[in-house]
């Protein structure tokens, strides 16, 4: 065998593997793309947002007048935050 056989058969096992080896890489990025995410549910607009002072009191029961002491933001109507139920106390044993 002469010296240009051997390296004519190396070059076209590498170009072989080569060609192999990019199929596969591409194959393996298209199945780790993650699919996309799934929209998620609107959520419904606050009874409060938009009443002036007068209309957001007569709301008392669900909504709140806020009127910041400082800077430069305006008076606003928002929903009163849910309260959480106090954790109750374990009774300690003596030591």
């Amino acid at each position: 065998m002469g010296k240009k056989s051997i390296m004519l058969r190396l070059a076209i096992v590498s170009v072989t593997v080569l060609a192999f080896g990019h199929a596969v890489y591409a194959q393996d990025k298209k199945a780790t793309t993650p699919p996309p995410a799934p929209a998620k549910a609107a959520k419904a607009p606050s009874p409060c947002k938009g009443l002036d002072e007068a209309a957001c009191k007569a709301k008392s029961a669900e909504c709140q007048w806020i009127a910041p002491k400082k800077g430069k933001q305006k008076p606003y109507c928002k929903l009163k935050a849910a309260k959480k139920a106090a954790p109750a106390k374990k009774d300690a044993a003596p030591k």
